[in-house]
């Protein structure tokens, strides 16, 4: 009897050290993260804390290249960043190249289709269209006006924007062993680039930080965002913003991201972005209605057709096909739109390079939005967001577009030479 108990008494210990073992997993699981975070300060609220490296793809040859499919709303589908395509025949592939995504690594082969020319497509793509070159030629280019980019880890000494980097902090960023992300390089050439920038003579201050903490469960639900250290970013600009000379301070925040009211932190950045209203700075997010009660949208492009031209703009990529079944989403008298696809921006793969993305997102225009409003504080430093905006969506171009032989208004496509023309007037 005896021995009987001592084998129950074992199997509930046993029993026991399974539960206990998976307790443990299981928050090991959804709380231990994966990846190490960083957070860099400089000194003095001025300066560079850290200098991340080029990121670096590990990419070699392509064994075919990737074909596109009209019908898929899939990204990434003729990715070439980083790969050896010289030895392949691909001069019969004009409808898949006239897709692909490539950069300044891309090893092309001798022999390409007659009507892709991929330098005049990198051109184009670099410049930032309706006509904002011609205000840059009159010196309208954001000279003395800051704006600042939450984002993700920069490529801090990229030729395009290294001179107008003022500041670059990190705050709770993923410590990421390729380098420099593809993201924050973009946006930041969008933003103030030298050659690709809506304002290139802006000043830029950037804050790097990672929504939330990867774990092994996000891999089986999705990663899960705390917008904590967000608010904490804007708080920061803030707090560095109040240490500028008036006529330097920072007049715009561009954050490619949103934020819904069940995800963490919500409150947090909701009310981070409310202060930063409050002293007066505009706050570019995806959440852009929420608090101006206006809509922006970005623009698609053929990548062979002229940036300047607004007639050569369509509904952008990733939005196309709900622009035609569901047109009535769309506010052509109200919503801003701005160039997105077919844009060649500074790449995270080293200082002098280069990269075209024939597919953009929101994430492309929010910094574009910003960067205007930088030129348009050049012009009239006494202006408010409210009332660029209004002068946005006054100035705009609405243009029609076809399809099925139907035709849709596509607006307010945002015009920098009325825009500044208004702002100047009215100041």
């Amino acid at each position: 009897m005896s021995n009987y108990f001592k084998t129950i008494s074992t199997k509930k210990k046993i029993c026991f050290s399974i539960i206990f073992i998976l307790i443990i997993l299981i928050i090991f699981t959804f709380t231990f993260p994966i990846c190490k975070y960083s957070n860099a300060k400089v000194n003095s609220n001025n300066g560079i804390a850290k200098v991340p490296n080029v990121a670096d793809f590990k990419r070699k040859q392509l064994k075919a290249l990737p074909k596109y499919n009209k019908n898929s709303e899939k990204m990434w589908q003729v990715d070439l960043r980083g790969y050896d395509l010289s030895h392949l025949d691909i001069k019969n592939d004009l409808n898949d190249l006239l897709y692909a995504d490539f950069d300044s690594k891309t090893k092309w082969p001798s022999t390409l289709p007659k009507s892709f020319n991929k330098n005049s497509i990198i051109e184009y793509g670099k410049n930032p269209g309706l006509n904002l070159r011609k205000l840059h030629k009159k010196g309208i280019t954001g000279k003395g006006v800051s704006i600042a980019i939450i984002d993700q880890t920069l490529l801090t000494n990229h030729k395009e924007y290294k001179d107008r980097l003022k500041f670059y902090e990190e705050i709770h960023n993923i410590d990421d062993e390729n380098g420099a992300s593809m993201h924050g390089t973009a946006v930041s050439s969008i933003a103030v680039g030298k050659t690709v920038g809506v304002a290139p003579e802006a000043d830029l201050y950037y804050i790097a930080e990672t929504h939330g903490t990867l774990t092994l469960s996000s891999f089986i639900t999705r990663f899960p965002f705390d917008f904590t250290y967000l608010a904490k970013s804007i708080d920061r600009i803030i707090e560095v913003n109040k240490t500028l000379p008036k006529e330097k301070k920072i007049r715009a925040i561009s954050m490619s991201i949103g934020w819904m009211e069940k995800e963490k932190g919500f409150k947090k950045v909701d009310e981070a972005v409310k202060r930063a209203k409050a002293e007066g700075i505009l706050m570019v997010s995806t959440n852009f209605y929420k608090y101006y009660g206006v809509n922006f949208w970005g623009l698609g492009r053929d990548s062979m057709k002229n940036p300047d031209d607004f007639q050569n703009y369509e509904p952008g990529m990733f939005f196309n096909n709900t622009f035609f079944k569901s047109n009535e989403k769309f506010n052509y008298k109200k919503d801003i739109m701005v160039p997105m696809d077919s844009r060649c921006t500074a790449s995270p793969t080293g200082t002098s390079d280069y990269v075209f993305y024939r597919q953009g997102g929101l994430s492309w225009s929010a910094p574009y939005i910003a960067a205007l409003y930088a030129l348009c504080c050049q012009v009239n430093p006494y202006i408010t967001p409210d009332e660029f905006l209004r002068a946005t969506v006054d100035t705009g171009n609405i243009i029609q577009v076809e399809k099925n032989n139907k035709k849709y208004n596509l607006g307010k496509i945002v015009n920098p030479e009325k825009l500044i023309e208004k702002i100047q007037v009215n100041k």
